[in-house]
């Protein structure tokens, strides 16, 4: 083969690119992995893994200069100090808004597989049969035993700790040893779980944070550092996990710094050929061929890079036959909830940095519970106890030492609300030609809102968390509503999305592109509801499938 010719290429090394990469060559194929941004070895690249807060100039915070330079990232929590350079630059990669939305990027070997929050659940049968069954959007082309056992398969080999509870609304997985709840938190589980008769059930979050040693990493060292990157490998991510497999096999070839621009597609065979990349280095234009190409840039970036191949065909891109190319954008929406004291527990206090906090699975909507609004929600949080004396005396030697080591408040409590957001035509990205980036290339335009379902679902979210945590004895309890913008819960999904059929959908039931068969799409983008569950882990088990069948077909010829 030439040098630029491969059996498979994968556009992106995040989660599902990690994974695509991790199959397509442990089945045997020659495979490039292209990502647009630098390269970050694992353990080497994390260079703040190990410092302390005090080793940063400004303690981690955000400085005046970098509000200035990041007008995007600063909306939210991830403009930081102790991670920065994991984050898109907002000058270099700039976004046009019809409407407002947040889009947290990361460029770089690994995207946000290094910074995701790595709470992971299975979907539920109900999630996959709710577009068809309330008509909403168009109905998944699958359903939740088509994917279990890749669900199972995806679960062994990234370690996921969690409890079995046997629940129909979260189903279990294969779980290592589960982390254990705090006293507050055992304290409210028990009084909410008795209170509603277990119809309702605080569990501790599933996370992709192995408790038990697995291939070459070492269980998690509850640090809670996670989002500057493991040098212990005690979370999952493409640098710890699937990159390491692929590359053991002598198969992968990884390329940074390599913008895809296009797919290139041949009309007469009706397939793709290949991918033409800008070097964001020296400019510099290349062209790689492949049999397979697997689409997995993150879901934006994903349509944006269809949106702009085979133009000469159809004007609108690569898949856009449909009329659905771009449109049905979504998140989880959250940011609102209740907090309140656990009195009773003065004389005890936390042990470590536990990455992850507490579930309450969804619980509206479900067997004979009705609400106003389709869909519901669950909950994410935690119990926690400050430390330390604010005494301006005690500021120095063995008095400050002294004062931090007594805890200063109550256990307090957080119970916040992740909802489910229903895909929406009207809710688009569309390639702005009048904005350029860095490298010359138009950029993504949004037009995207919540909409009256997730609106009234919202006083729910609040008024059911401020219910539960009274009722669980907890006092104070003050609700909130932080205000929430489309792309805060950095879940991006929808804009390809599957379907049955090639008039209302962008990809097949196999993750395919109904106008290029031998192109893949198994990221974010393929998304043809949201659930209200974080997305990750589904992502891994549809490329799992994707990359299986693709291999299959591509062995009989047909594609």
């Amino acid at each position: 083969m030439a040098d630029n010719t491969y059996e498979a290429i994968v556009i992106g090394s995040g989660i599902s690119g990690g994974w695509a990469a991790k199959e397509l060559t442990e089945k045997g194929l020659k495979v490039l992995m292209l990502e647009r941004g630098r390269d970050i070895e694992h353990v080497k690249g994390y260079v703040t893994a190990m410092k302390e807060s005090w080793e940063f100039p400004h303690r981690g915070q955000r400085t005046q200069q970098m509000i200035k330079d990041y007008p995007v990232l600063k909306r939210d929590y991830p403009l930081n100090e102790t991670n920065l350079d994991y984050w898109a630059v907002d000058k270099d990669s700039p976004y046009t808004e019809v409407k407002r939305f947040d889009w947290f990027r990361g460029y770089h070997v690994g995207g946000r597989s290094l910074m995701w929050g790595r709470q992971s659940y299975r979907w539920n049968k109900w999630d996959f049969e709710a577009n068809g069954k309330e008509g909403i959007a168009v109905d998944w082309p699958i359903r939740y035993d088509d994917l279990a056992p890749w669900y199972s398969y995806v679960e062994k080999f990234a370690g996921i700790q969690g409890s079995k509870e046997g629940l129909d609304v979260l189903p279990d997985g294969e779980f290592m040893p589960a982390m254990e709840l705090n006293c507050a938190e055992k304290e409210v589980k028990k009084r909410l779980e008795a209170y509603y008769k277990n119809q309702r059930k605080l569990i501790i979050g599933r996370s992709a944070n192995i408790t038990e040693p697995l291939q070459a990493r070492t269980k998690c060292q509850y640090r809670d550092r996670c989002w500057r990157g493991c040098p212990f490998g005690g979370y999952f991510s493409t640098q710890s996990s699937t990159l390491p497999a692929a590359m053991a096999t002598g198969k992968l070839t990884l390329r940074p710094f390599s913008i895809v621009t296009k797919i290139l597609y041949d009309k007469d065979k009706k397939k793709a050929t290949g991918v033409e990349i800008v070097d964001a280095e020296t400019n510099q234009t290349y062209e790689f061929k492949a049999n397979i190409i697997f689409v997995c840039a993150s879901a934006l970036n994903s349509t944006w890079v269809l949106m702009n191949s085979a133009t000469d065909i159809w004007p609108d891109g690569l898949g856009s036959s449909s009329g659905e190319l771009g449109h049905n954008v979504m998140d989880h929406h959250f940011r609102t909830g209740a907090m309140g004291i656990v009195e009773g527990l003065s004389d005890k206090y936390e042990y470590g940095r536990r990455p992850t906090g507490l579930y309450i699975p969804r619980f509206r909507n479900i067997h004979d519970d009705k609400r106003d609004y389709v869909r519901g929600f669950g909950y994410q949080g935690g119990a926690g106890r400050g430390r330390g004396l604010d005494v301006a005396e005690f500021t120095i030697g063995a008095d400050l030492k002294e004062a931090m080591s007594v805890p200063a408040n109550d256990w307090n409590i957080n119970f916040l609300g992740f909802g489910e957001m229903l895909p929406d035509h009207s809710n688009k990205i569309t390639l702005d030609k009048n904005t350029k980036d860095k490298w010359g290339l138009p950029v993504l335009s949004f037009d995207v809102e919540i909409k009256e379902n997730e609106k009234k679902m919202r006083i729910d979210m609040m008024n059911d968390a401020k219910e539960m945590l009274e009722s669980s004895g907890v006092k104070n309890v003050q609700t909130y509503d932080w205000g929430y913008h489309v792309g805060m819960g950095i879940h991006e999904m929808g804009t390809a999305r599957m379907g049955r059929d090639a008039k209302t959908s962008v990809l097949n039931g196999n993750n395919q592109v109904w106008d290029a068969p031998n192109v893949f799409v198994t990221d974010g983008a393929c998304m043809t509801s949201a659930s209200c569950v974080n997305p990750s882990l589904t992502y891994m088990a549809l490329t799992a499938r994707a990359a299986d069948f693709a291999v299959s077909e591509l062995k009989k010829g047909n594609i």
